[in-house]
Order: structure tokens, then C-alpha cells, then sequence
């Protein structure tokens, strides 16, 4: 079985990269930047972009797993998660692990989870094997909602989230690629082990952090508002809003206990986390 990583530059990508080679399994790693790419044994990086079929055609032969992680976030991510599963599949790639988000579905409130589940809907028609990654939102970008004056801005009301750690879902990534037979055709809910509001994680951030953090619950007219100072495209404002009211409607609670159950470990908490993260 050859296996191919994508996203070796980023943190997801880079993650599963070592544990896979932490336990001697030789891979191939896709990376649109190859000198940016990390070093292991065992592993060749080759160029491709997502959006350049042919690129990815060539990068993918004779692979049978890749790691598919989500692109960056750009107006034409859809377009490109598109292009680079109809090249997997004429690449011949008989297993797919994509980076999914927690509820992914056409009419999410989370206004980016929708195009995942349209990414989810073009493996599935391909007939490729798949498993689904549904990440939570990443307890890595919490402390960057924080605002220059220590306030969390959001109408997020009092909806709680089942965060969970980038570190967790590589692991979960690296198992699912080392066995993809075990987990053929399935989907995953990757959260964090509680279920927390915004009030809570700006109290978890004071303690940890060594200065004061708090949550203001705005209205959505206040959230569209306040996000103007950085004069962002409407597709760009509307995910950061909707991130907010997803929470508020209870669309990412919930902890599943996937991660444990696919790695036999317990995913990290808020407070871990803080606790472990570099100074």
C-alpha cells in the first residue's frame, strides 16, 4: 500500500506526516510549496496544487491512500477540493481521508461546513473508500479570538462546542491510514472530550494566560459591525459571523468520544492544552 499526505505544511498534514514516520511507514508527501515541506525518512515530496489536475494525476500515481486535508480558506476552496478528487480518482486512488468539519451539511449555519459536505458528496460519487474527518473547530485557534483588548466578540449566546486539538486529529488521521480497511466508509465526529460556552473558554484563557479574557455576546447586526476594520471579502465575514451562530444553535456540541475510540486515547481538553502549549 502506498500512502500520500497532503497539507506537509501545515499543522494537520505535518502532524500525521511524523506519526507515520515515527512508526516506520514510508509515504509520499504533496505539498504546493515542496521546499517548505518537512524531512523524514522514508518519505518523497512531490508539487501539486489542488486546483491543477494534472499536477495531482502525476503526484498521486500508483498511490492507493492519501490524506486529503482541507485547502486553505479561499472564495475558491469548493472548486478546488472538487479538482483534486476527480484527479484522485483518475489517479486510481482507492481510499480517501478527508478533513471534514463537524456537521457538515447543505444547509449548516457554519456557512464552510456546507462546502464540506458538497467535498464529502464528490468522493462518495467517484466510488473511492472514504473516511470523513469531521473536526470540531481547533481549541489551537482559541486563543486568537481573542481581540487586542482581551474581549471574545461573537453572538455565539450561551451554545457550547466540543473543541478539539489538531495534534488529536492527526493522530486519528494516521490510523485511519495505516488500516483504511478498518475504517472503510466511515465518518467521524472529532471533538474535544467537554463541551464548553465562549463565557467558559474566556474564563479557561484568563487562567491560563495570566491576563484577563471575557466573552461579549453581540448581536449578529454588532458582529457584521465590528468585523468591517478588516475590510474582508462578504464570503470571508459571513464564516467568521456564522462560526459564532453555529455555536449559538447548538450545531457543534455535542463530544463524541471518536477519538478515543480510533486511537485508544483520550483527545485533549481546553485546559491540557493551554497547559502544554509552548510559552
Amino acid at each position: 500500500m502506498t500512502i500520500a499526505v497532503t497539507g506537509v505544511t501545515g499543522t494537520v498534514g505535518r502532524l500525521a506526516a511524523s506519526e507515520l514516520a515515527e512508526v516506520g511507514v514510508p509515504f509520499r508527501m504533496l505539498a504546493r510549496s515542496p521546499e517548505r515541506a518537512p524531512r523524514f525518512p522514508d518519505a518523497e515530496v512531490v508539487a501539486c496544487t489542488y486546483a491543477d489536475g494534472a499536477s495531482v494525476r502525476v503526484a498521486l500515481e500508483g498511490v492507493d491512500t492519501v490524506l486529503m486535508v482541507s485547502a486553505a480558506e479561499n472564495e475558491q476552496r469548493l472548486r478546488e477540493h472538487l479538482s483534486f478528487v476527480d484527479a484522485a480518482a483518475d489517479a486510481g486512488v482507492r481510499h480517501i481521508v478527508y478533513t471534514s468539519f463537524f456537521g457538515a451539511a447543505p444547509d449548516a449555519t457554519f456557512t464552510l461546513a456546507r462546502d464540506h459536505y458538497a467535498t464529502e458528496e464528490r468522493i462518495k460519487a467517484t466510488g473511492i473508500a472514504y473516511t470523513f474527518l469531521r473536526d470540531d473547530l481547533y481549541l489551537d485557534f482559541v486563543e486568537f479570538m481573542v481581540g487586542d483588548d482581551g474581549v471574545i466578540r461573537g453572538p455565539a449566546g450561551h451554545g457550547k462546542a466540543a473543541m478539539v486539538a489538531r495534534a488529536d486529529v492527526a493522530r486519528v488521521a494516521a490510523t485511519a491510514l495505516r488500516n483504511p480497511e478498518q475504517h472503510r466508509n466511515v465518518t467521524y465526529d472529532l471533538t474535544g472530550p467537554e463541551d464548553l460556552t465562549m463565557a467558559q473558554v474566556a474564563e479557561k484563557l484568563t487562567a491560563h494566560l495570566g491576563r484577563a479574557v471575557s466573552f461579549h455576546d453581540e448581536t449578529i447586526e454588532e458582529a457584521y459591525a465590528s468585523r468591517k476594520k478588516w475590510n474582508a471579502p462578504q464570503w470571508q465575514v459571513d464564516a467568521w459571523v456564522s462560526t459564532y451562530t453555529a455555536i449559538a444553535a447548538g450545531e457543534f456540541a455535542g463530544p463524541s468520544g471518536d477519538v478515543e475510540r480510533v486511537t485508544g486515547r483520550r483527545p485533549l481538553s481546553l485546559d491540557e492544552f493551554l497547559s502544554t502549549r509552548p510559552e
